[in-house]
C-alpha cells in the first residue's frame, strides 16, 4: 500500500508522540478514498466543505493560512453556504490548530463548541488480538440495509439520542466503496448489544475506529475492549499500521489502558440554521 508520508518509530518505553502527531496532521486532516454516495466534496481555499450528509462538515489543515478579516469572511462563507441549504454545519478543530484565535472567531460567527474529545492513536499490531466475548455473544460483519437500521436503533438506545440518520449514512459509505468500511455487531438472541465501525483511509497509515456503542445493560462485560481488539485485527489484515479514535470522556480511559496515546484534543464547533447571526 502506497503511503504519502513516511515516518519511522522505534518500540521503546517512551512513544514518540510528536512523530505520531506529525503523521496525523499529514494524513488525517482530509478524507481519502471514495466520496460517500449522495455527498459532495468541494474546496473553498484551504477548507474542504462536505455537503449532502446528515450535517454539513468543514475540514481544514492544521494552519488555515489566513487571519483577521479574511478569516472571518472564510468562516462566514461556510456558515452561509449551509444556511442556504437549510442545514447545520460542524467545523472540526484540534487543540494545536492555527491561527490560535480561530475558536473565538467561530463563536463570534455563531458556532458553538461541543464537548471536547481526546485524539488517541495506537499501533495496530500492538492492539490486535482475538476478541474475548461474553458467553452467547456472536460477533459478525453487517452491511444489509435492515441490519443498518437495527444498528441505528441500537446506537440510539445506547447513546440516549436520535441516531436514526446513521443507517442512511452507513448505507452511503457502503454503496460508495464497501471495502472502505467494516461494520461490526455483537449480537445475542437477535439483539445487537454492541456495534462499532472501522473506516479505512486509503493512501495513509491509518484506520479510524468509529461508533463504538454498548447497550447500558451490557456495559462492564468487556464488549468495548473486544471491539477494539477485533477492529485492530481488521486493520493489520489490510496492512494499516495506526489506529485513530476521537474518544469521549467515557471511552478515553479504556483506550489508554489498551495502549493508545493522546496527541491532541478535538472539538466540533456547530452552527444550526436557527442560530444567529
Amino acid at each position: 500500500m502506497a503511503r504519502p508520508v513516511a515516518f519511522i518509530w522505534h518500540r521503546v518505553a517512551m512513544v514518540d508522540t510528536d512523530a505520531l502527531l506529525a503523521a496525523y496532521d499529514a494524513q488525517m486532516r482530509m478524507p481519502t478514498g471514495a466520496v460517500p454516495t449522495g455527498m459532495t466534496y468541494e474546496y473553498d481555499g484551504p477548507l474542504l466543505r462536505i455537503a449532502g450528509g446528515h450535517v454539513g462538515r468543514v475540514r481544514a489543515p492544521r494552519d488555515i493560512g489566513v487571519t483577521g478579516a479574511e478569516l472571518d469572511r472564510l468562516i462566514a462563507r461556510q456558515r452561509d453556504y449551509f444556511r442556504a441549504r437549510g442545514q447545520g454545519v460542524e467545523w472540526k478543530l484540534r487543540s494545536h490548530d492555527l491561527p490560535a484565535d480561530l475558536p473565538e472567531r467561530l463563536v463570534v460567527a455563531g458556532f458553538v463548541a461541543q464537548e471536547p474529545a481526546t485524539v488517541l492513536l495506537a499501533f495496530a499490531e500492538e492492539i490486535a488480538a482475538d476478541p474475548v466475548l461474553p458467553d452467547g455473544v456472536v460477533l459478525r460483519h453487517i452491511s444489509a440495509v435492515e441490519d443498518l437500521r437495527r444498528l441505528a436503533d441500537q446506537q440510539s438506545a445506547a447513546l440516549g439520542e436520535d441516531c436514526s440518520w446513521v443507517a442512511a449514512d452507513l448505507a452511503a459509505r457502503v454503496s460508495a466503496d464497501p471495502d472502505q468500511i467494516t461494520i461490526l455487531a455483537a449480537e445475542v438472541d437477535d439483539q445487537l448489544v454492541c456495534t462499532a465501525l472501522v473506516e479505512y483511509c486509503p493512501g495513509t497509515d491509518f484506520v479510524a475506529l468509529l461508533g463504538g456503542a454498548t447497550l447500558p445493560d451490557w456495559r462492564g462485560r468487556g464488549l468495548y475492549r473486544a471491539m477494539i481488539a477485533a477492529r485492530a485485527q481488521e486493520a493489520v489484515a489490510r496492512g494499516f499500521r495506526l489506529l485513530h479514535v476521537d474518544a469521549s470522556p467515557a471511552s478515553a480511559p479504556i483506550l489508554r489502558r489498551c495502549g493508545f496515546h493522546e496527541i491532541a484534543i478535538s472539538t466540533h464547533y456547530q452552527w444550526t440554521p436557527t442560530r444567529q447571526p
